[in-house]
């Protein structure tokens, strides 16, 4: 069942997704060689208590951590570890947080150091395929409309969309219904109604799209070991236009 938010409700999830975008402009300034997942962990459950939100995602089926830590060829839901992130590294930190009984999930890609051309275009396209996804975001569009402008300006440059892990729609509880990919035929698939607030999370791979999970059963990364970049806003769909309401 779709569940579509008042504009209080969407009001009250400001809360959450304005820590999940503090924390975010503060991780910035913390990413350098040398640095660890485990470290940038520490400080995301310091965040979260420190604004009276909790770490949704720790508990949640099972995931033990209150972040992701893609780095490099790992699409989505790395664990966190001791291992210091090198320069030319590429990492995606993806966060949820609870407040007031409400939740905002944003996810970032970082450059590590001196990162490659390559590296640093994926991440300008992946970036720019998240803001063409949120412009496209109106009352009435369907969400093939969207999801065909994000496949479209990805696979112009050469880079392929991951099918297999979906946006959804989002607010007492991390993940609910819809869910969708992020490609799309126009004129198919849901259409976007006035207090829908979903996430538009693109996960783009310089090579192919498919994907395989660690032994640990949530890490997924890329089957040729391609580099993958994704990022994540949380989203309000209203009459004057989408509200990221994780915005940093």
């Amino acid at each position: 069942m779709v569940i579509l938010k008042s504009k209080a409700e969407i009001e009250a999830m400001r809360k959450a997704g304005r820590i999940v975008a503090a924390f975010h402009q503060e991780l910035a300034g913390m990413i350098r060689p040398g640095v660890t997942t485990l470290e940038i962990e520490s400080f995301a459950v310091r965040h979260l208590k420190e604004h009276g939100a909790k770490a949704y995602t720790i508990g949640y089926n099972g995931y033990p951590f209150a972040t992701c830590a893609s780095v490099n060829d790992v699409i989505a839901h790395g664990f966190p570890n001791g291992k210091p992130l090198q320069d030319g590294d590429i990492v995606t930190i993806d966060i949820v947080a609870q407040a007031d009984g409400w939740i905002g999930d944003s996810a970032w890609c970082y450059a590590v150091g001196e990162v490659s051309e390559d590296a640093r275009q994926l991440m300008r396209v992946t970036k720019e395929c998240l803001d063409l996804g949120i412009a496209n975001a109106l009352v009435g569009n369907r969400i093939g409309d969207v999801m065909h402008v994000v496949q479209t300006h990805a696979e112009k440059h050469g880079y392929s969309v991951v099918r297999d892990l979906l946006g959804h729609a989002v607010g007492r509880e991390m993940h609910e219904e819809p869910n969708y990919p992020h490609v799309g035929t126009p004129g198919k698939g849901f259409r976007l109604k006035e207090g829908m607030v979903l996430t538009i999370e693109p996960m783009i791979n310089i090579g192919k799209a498919a994907m395989k999970i660690d032994a640990d059963g949530w890490t997924a990364r890329t089957v040729d070991g391609s580099l993958s970049a994704q990022y994540e806003h949380t989203i309000a769909i209203t009459a004057d236009g989408p509200i990221i309401l994780t915005a940093q």
